[in-house]
């Protein structure tokens, strides 16, 4: 009995896995290209009572790319759930006026490649679509730690909610 309630939990993951590749593969087996990150997507705003909703479509390598805002300057992010805090690198946080010093890079985080040192840093607005925060919390990394801009839980857990639905990301606020 156990074997069967195995296969059909496999049936079940197979039933909810595959046709999302099939309809992202076009019915064929494609490969993304190993080269640069495809360019960011503009957010798709949608407004819902009362507050507002952006739709964020995956990249061909299932990224989740926006491109967002903070104090008014465009900045590229990918969104990563799994990043605690807003995470820049350090040649955009110069950018947007941040120049953090060495004794400013006081926290440890963890990465995939080990322990790195940040620099806290406060946002004063960050922007993605219709939706606006103020006073995030964020942190800056050296360039050799962070290729690219995370828009992590500082921001997304502070949205009414947040979402995986029908292969996109869904925010709401």
């Amino acid at each position: 009995m156990r074997p069967i309630f195995f296969f059909a939990f496999l049936a079940l993951i197979a039933a909810a896995v595959v046709p999302r590749y099939m309809g992202q593969l076009g019915g064929a087996a494609a490969v993304a290209p190993l080269g640069a990150p495809s360019a960011p997507t503009a957010a798709i705003a949608d407004p819902v009572s009362g507050g507002s909703r952006v739709v964020i479509e995956p990249d061909a390598r299932g990224h989740f790319r926006v491109e967002g805002a903070i104090d008014g300057r465009r900045l590229d992010f990918v969104v990563d759930t799994g990043a605690s805090v807003v995470t820049l690198t350090e040649s955009d946080a110069a950018r947007l006026g941040f120049h953090p010093a060495p004794r400013d890079y006081v926290a440890q985080l963890k990465t995939a490649n080990g322990t790195v040192r940040g620099a806290p840093v406060r946002l004063d607005m960050v922007e993605i679509g219709g939706l606006m925060l103020r006073n995030v919390t964020a942190v800056v990394l050296p360039d050799e730690a962070l290729s690219e801009n995370l828009l992590g839980l500082s921001f997304l857990s502070r949205l009414h909610r947040f979402e995986y639905r029908d292969g996109r990301l869904v925010l709401e606020d």
